[in-house]
């Protein structure tokens, strides 16, 4: 399997600020996962300059849970709370894409992505700060549920498409490993990354948006997952526990988009020149035996097969729309031969 080269580490930064950082929340219809997480993050110390929530059009009262709360963030963070409703539920992908685009907007040099079912551990920024002086694509690590160590696979193949299940879980000295991929639970990345690779495609919906994002950081900067706790999961999923690895429930939604979004990883993976189809086909294949053996194992049923096939089709169909364009830079790539940030 060939190791795609790994960008360099950028240069030693000045150092991290946290009234720099903004926090982009996604939530939709969990107002109670929501208050909790905005409790941690006011608790947190250091705090960041700002927190955007991204409402997905909730039907709850999460409206009125955020108009509680706007008034403490006004005095704690420099630049308070900032609401964007949707006026149509667009997803994980969707709100993420929507939550970077007004956090890069309002100026922000990095940004910390998170769902609203986890909370902060206090003192997180502060850590992740110190990792954020050495490279600008960091993902830290989180606790389950039941307070256990979450293991998430960070590095994927490129060929195949999907996640390296084997991908070492310790960590060396160093207190960091190389990633290629990314995660929307946790993930601080910088804006120059941010311009250069453009804003999460909301055309994923969800599943695999994170992934594809990450994975299009680390071609342009060293992306890394370092040896800090920053999260802790509030909700808790059934799951099939192997040891150090989990297989988490899934739902007939995620089924259908797992399978449907490899056509939009397709046209990411041929974009950058990394597309062989002989072997992102065996991927897919793959993810279907994962999926069966999730519904078998973990939830127990049989069905629920047909979303699959629905997903493989309509994937089929986007990977050959000749007018899909990935998404665009939102500002001019730097002037080096690399086309790499330093």
């Amino acid at each position: 399997m060939t190791k795609q080269p790994q960008p360099p580490a950028p240069p030693a930064t000045e150092p991290f600020d946290p009234s720099s950082a903004t926090v982009v929340v996604v939530t939709y219809d969990r107002s109670a996962l929501l208050a909790r997480l905005l409790d941690s993050l006011l608790a947190m110390d250091p705090l960041p300059g700002r927190v955007v929530v991204v409402d997905n059009a909730s039907t709850d009262d999460t409206p009125r849970v955020l108009d509680a709360y706007a008034a403490r963030f006004a005095e704690a963070l420099p630049g308070g709370l900032v609401v964007h409703r949707s006026p149509v539920n667009t997803g994980g992908a969707g709100g993420f894409s929507e939550g970077v685009r007004v956090a890069w907007e309002l100026g922000a040099t990095w940004l910390w992505l998170m769902d609203d079912d986890v909370e902060v551990v206090p003192g997180a920024l502060g850590r992740l700060g110190r990792w954020a002086e050495r490279f600008r694509s960091v993902q830290p690590r989180r606790y389950d549920f039941d307070g256990s160590e979450f293991y998430w696979q960070y590095r994927q193949s490129t060929a195949l498409g999907i996640p390296i299940p084997f991908a070492p879980a310790g960590f060396d000295a160093s207190g960091f490993r190389d990633m290629n991929s990314g995660c929307f639970e946790g993930m601080l990345v910088h804006r120059d990354v941010v311009a250069e690779i453009g804003l999460p495609d909301p055309r994923f919906f969800i599943y695999w948006d994170d992934a594809v994002y990450g994975w299009l950081a680390s071609r342009v900067t060293r992306s890394v997952i370092v040896d800090e706790f920053a999260l802790r999961r509030t909700r808790e999923i059934r799951q099939w526990d192997m040891g150090v690895r989990h297989l988490n429930a899934s739902s007939d939604r995620y089924r259908y988009y797992i399978l449907r979004n490899r056509g939009i990883m397709r046209h990411y993976y041929r974009a950058h020149g990394a597309l062989k189809p002989v072997r992102f086909a065996l991927g897919t294949l793959l993810t279907i035996a994962k999926e069966l053996v999730r519904l078998v194992v973990v939830e127990r049923t049989v069905r629920g097969t047909s979303n699959l096939w629905r997903g493989l089709r309509d994937g089929r169909r986007i990977a050959r729309d000749r007018s899909f364009a990935t998404m665009p830079p939102l500002a001019p790539a730097p002037a080096q031969p690399s086309g790499r940030l330093r």
